[in-house]
């Protein structure tokens, strides 16, 4: 099988990389980044790649000249990454880059008929209505690489039954615990510092907010055709249980693993087989497994993105494109931690409902999004 990884620098993107080191049967075709040529340079020395794509311009240059007297092809811009997912070759598109950037090349793979290993949630969040309906018309398969999303997967492996309650799991983040007042002057080194997972900055600072979990929730409305009334997020700080499924006779169905995204990407690469994985296992024994209810009054994202869930058509475009700005503007020191969700929901409040936007108007309501919060901002 030959993959195309897109976001092959970031968090899932290089743990990809290292599952495909144990899975002899899997090659990767293409990688696709944003700026960081120098690791992607590092990285078609180690995979050799057929065709690499960057996003920034500059940085496609600087590594075709890098990789001069190779056979390995250097594509720039939105066409040249579309390429690169595409390509005739590809099986499958590992979709792992962070945010609204996601959305075409994974559109235009489905068109291709690739099968889409989706970890990148954004694109469901603002345009699951669109993508569900390729993904059918396309036949292609689009398995769920987020962890918790993979764990409701595989919960319902064999399953015929109706669910009544989809059970997603939050670790509750840095902040578990903490009243709004003891948020006022967080740090960004605090806000990153996630007790379990080894993510990037975008999503580790959602974790914080929980919007994260709220956007999660969204892309599980389209993954598993749910409404969110069915979905109940449960705060759970050991991150073993990563999701659960209860089904209408009361039986829950639960996924265990350790927490390690490893496991959801070698799973989606390889489904629907299981193979020998060299991953660690889960010891069960000396292991303390705790829930609590959501802390709404201090994590406003999280209300305010189900919310927008709920509602539908153009809210969650407007959600997801303003939580990227301020997330960006917090980590440059701009705003304070508390200030997200309420420019976030200042910015909702402004914008013009659209009942169900085409793929044109999610660019732009995207884009009017993006201009708005930073003018709220600035």
């Amino acid at each position: 099988m030959k993959i195309s990884v897109l976001g092959s620098t970031g968090s899932v993107g290089t743990q990809t990389l290292e599952v495909v080191e144990f899975n002899s049967h899997i090659e990767v075709f293409s990688l696709i980044a944003n700026t960081n040529w120098q690791k992607v340079y590092e990285q078609c020395q180690k995979y050799r790649p057929q065709m690499v794509g960057m996003f920034d311009e500059k940085a496609a240059k600087e590594l075709k000249t890098k990789l001069k007297g190779t056979n390995i092809k250097v594509l720039a811009g939105i066409e040249g990454i579309i390429e690169c997912c595409c390509h005739e070759e590809v099986d499958t598109v590992l979709s792992a880059i962070v945010g609204k950037a996601g959305l075409l090349p994974t559109y235009h793979a489905i068109l291709n008929k690739k099968n889409i290993a989706l970890a990148n949630k954004e694109t469901l969040v603002i345009a699951g209505h669109i993508i569900t309906e390729v993904v059918k018309e396309n036949n292609v398969k689009l398995i769920p690489v987020d962890s918790e999303h993979s764990a409701i997967f595989q919960c319902l492996q064999g399953q015929n039954s109706e669910i009544e309650k989809i059970i997603l799991t939050a670790s509750g983040g840095p902040f578990r615990g903490k009243k709004i007042h003891q948020l006022e002057n967080v740090t960004i080194g605090e806000t990153l510092n996630h007790p379990n997972w080894s993510m990037g900055k975008k999503i580790s600072i959602d974790s914080a907010t929980l919007i994260n979990k709220g956007l999660e929730a969204i892309e599980a409305k389209w993954l598993f055709d749910v409404s969110l009334e069915k979905i109940q997020i449960t705060i759970h700080p050991q991150s073993i249980i990563h999701s659960a499924v209860q089904f209408i006779d009361g039986n829950i169905i639960a996924h265990l693993s350790p927490p390690d995204m490893r496991y959801a990407v070698e799973y989606a690469l390889n489904y629907p087989n299981r193979r020998p994985s060299k991953l660690p296992r889960l010891n069960l024994f000396n292991q303390n497994l705790t829930f609590e209810e959501p802390d709404f009054d201090t994590f406003k994202g999280l209300g305010l993105s189900l919310e927008c869930g709920k509602r539908g058509g153009s809210a969650p475009i407007i959600l997801n494109a303003s939580n990227e700005v301020c997330v960006e503007s917090f980590l440059e020191g701009k705003i304070s931690f508390l200030q997200i969700p309420e420019i976030i929901e200042k910015t909702i409040s402004l914008h013009r409902f659209v009942e169900k936007p085409n793929l044109q108007e999610i660019l732009d309501i995207d884009q009017w999004a993006r201009e708005k919060t930073k003018e709220l901002i600035y």
